[in-house]
């Protein structure tokens, strides 16, 4: 079971935090990304500096084609990003941008020549490279940028603010792996870009001592004795004990990662590239995010009056802008204004019209309504609001479209007359008729097949159609006729034949005493 930690320990890791929260936070940091097509070497390029950059960068940034130069500016505030590095391509060249934000100034380079990570590293017989390297920011190394001008200046500015400061008394000699060196040449005016990996080795020992140091033992087999590697250094080529001079020896203050870097020891530093590579020209400084003034300028010169000029423009236009805003800040108050007074009338109404509401009397007399009428009732018909307003009854053709009804309307409250039923018979027909007690299979009558006292149904008529039975009801009974349901030249009406017809009446003919009958119902 292992130990509870101590009051101690639990102080001693919540301050280790505390620093390196404050460390991270003072630390520079950077966004390296790239805007419009720019193919797959530049793709390349720009991750490689990525991880020049690590660990105060972006490692996955994810860049769409909609992104605006904005939205990063925008997202850098809370994540804390000071630096941009932006790299385009156009049919010409390949160029890169660093800029210092919040307010710049943007410096702009042409880049020449390039190499990625894998072409250096394919290119070295033994290389250097490995995770633990990019757990620390690397270590700057100006040359040459001490010349004057006022561009150069800035420059070296620039790249002193894209990386964390070290001081010399309190830095941790295990923390430097890498190293970043950027070497301005005047004559040409271009700067070269290296990165390297940092090795400490110890000297002052022979090549067989150096080989018992090192990770890998070596093959011993050969020897009779110890000494013999230690004394002669037998099976070592020469190739494997690299030339240190008083160029790359130093005594180191601390004790070093690596087997025999002692403190007050000399030890070798030697350097491994493990790229990129780049050689870059300086071509103009701007002010501001790529929106301000140019300062300084490689290729174009321009005058004083040219300057000047330039300078009234873009007042001239500074204060038309300005302008425009005041002119919409004062119609946005304008319409705020009237807003606010249109509500507060609506509200002074609303508070007059409940008062009056509530003292209205329902016991006391309308004054509209004089002579005792009775109240007006609204109605779709003209002539009955007539009758109602007025008391008089209007002329006729006074509403010309309105049709008076011939006769007056039943009554919802009179109910409809029950018909007697013919005696002797349950089934009723509604045009006097009975049917037959004597019936065959499917309602039909014993018998018969067709409806007697008038026309057949079930023969073909004069226009060639022939009605057959359906199941259908008119007026409440069932008719039809006695052919066959379902057999050739059957109709939609379909159902159990009648045995009694259209019966005849007083005016002799079938249709006739049909209307006396519908009549006299």
């Amino acid at each position: 079971m292992g130990k509870s930690k101590t009051k101690n320990q639990k102080k001693s890791r919540l301050n280790a935090n505390h620093v390196a929260e404050e460390v991270f936070g003072s630390a520079p940091h950077s966004f390296v990304f790239h805007r419009g097509q720019v193919g797959k070497n530049v793709g390349q390029l720009v991750a490689d500096m990525r991880r020049v950059m690590e660990p105060f960068t972006a490692e996955s940034l994810k860049v769409r084609k909609k992104n605006v130069l904005k939205d990063f500016v925008a997202m850098a505030g809370p994540l804390g990003v000071t630096h941009f590095m932006i790299f385009t391509k156009t049919l010409s060249s390949i160029n890169m941008r660093l800029a210092r934000l919040p307010k710049g100034p943007m410096l702009h380079f042409r880049v020449t020549k390039y190499s990625l990570i894998k072409d250096v590293v394919s290119s070295l017989k033994r290389h250097r490279m490995h995770d633990q390297q990019f757990t620390h920011h690397p270590l700057l190394v100006l040359n040459n940028f001490g010349s004057d001008g006022m561009q150069v200046k800035l420059m070296a500015t620039m790249f002193q603010n894209m990386f964390p400061s070290i001081n010399v008394h309190t830095v941790a000699l295990n923390t430097i792996k890498r190293c970043v060196l950027l070497n301005y040449d005047p004559v040409s005016q271009e700067i070269e870009f290296r990165h390297y990996s940092l090795k400490v080795v110890p000297v002052g020992m022979s090549r067989g001592v150096k080989k018992l140091m090192q990770e890998k033992f070596p093959n011993m087999s050969k020897f009779e004795d110890i000494s013999e590697l230690l004394m002669k250094g037998a099976n070592l080529s020469e190739s494997e004990a690299e030339q240190d001079g008083d160029h790359n020896i130093t005594e180191l203050p601390q004790i070093y990662s690596g087997r025999g870097n002692m403190a007050s020891q000399q030890s070798a530093v030697r350097l491994t590239e493990i790229g990129p590579r780049l050689t870059m020209q300086l071509v103009k400084i701007e002010e501001g995010m790529g929106e301000g003034n140019v300062l300084y300028h490689a290729v174009i010169a321009k005058t004083e009056e040219e300057l000047q000029e330039i300078l009234i423009r873009k007042e001239a236009q500074m204060k038309e802008k300005q302008e425009r805003k005041r002119k919409q800040e004062q119609n946005i108050a304008e319409k705020n204004a009237l807003r606010e007074e249109n509500k507060k009338r609506s509200l002074a109404g609303m508070k007059r019209k409940r008062p009056e509401e509530e003292e209205v009397d329902p016991e006391v007399e309308d004054p509209g309504n004089q002579d005792n009428r009775p109240p007006v009732v609204e109605s779709d018909d003209e002539a009955e609001y007539y009758r109602q307003a007025v008391g008089e009854e209007p002329d006729e053709d006074m509403f010309p479209e309105v049709k008076r009804r011939q006769r007056p309307e039943r009554s919802s409250e009179v109910p409809f007359k029950k018909r007697k039923p013919f005696p002797g018979d349950k089934t009723k027909n509604l045009y006097g008729s009975k049917s037959s007690r004597e019936t065959g299979p499917g309602g039909r009558p014993a018998g018969k097949t067709s409806v007697n006292g008038g026309k057949s149904f079930g023969k073909r008529s004069a226009g060639g159609k022939k009605f057959e039975k359906e199941d259908k009801r008119f007026g409440g009974r069932k008719f039809g006729s006695g052919s066959t349901s379902g057999g050739p030249g059957s109709s939609k009406f379909k159902g159990k034949p009648h045995s009694g017809g259209f019966k005849k009446g007083p005016g002799g003919g079938s249709r006739q005493g049909f209307k006396q009958k519908m009549r006299k119902s």
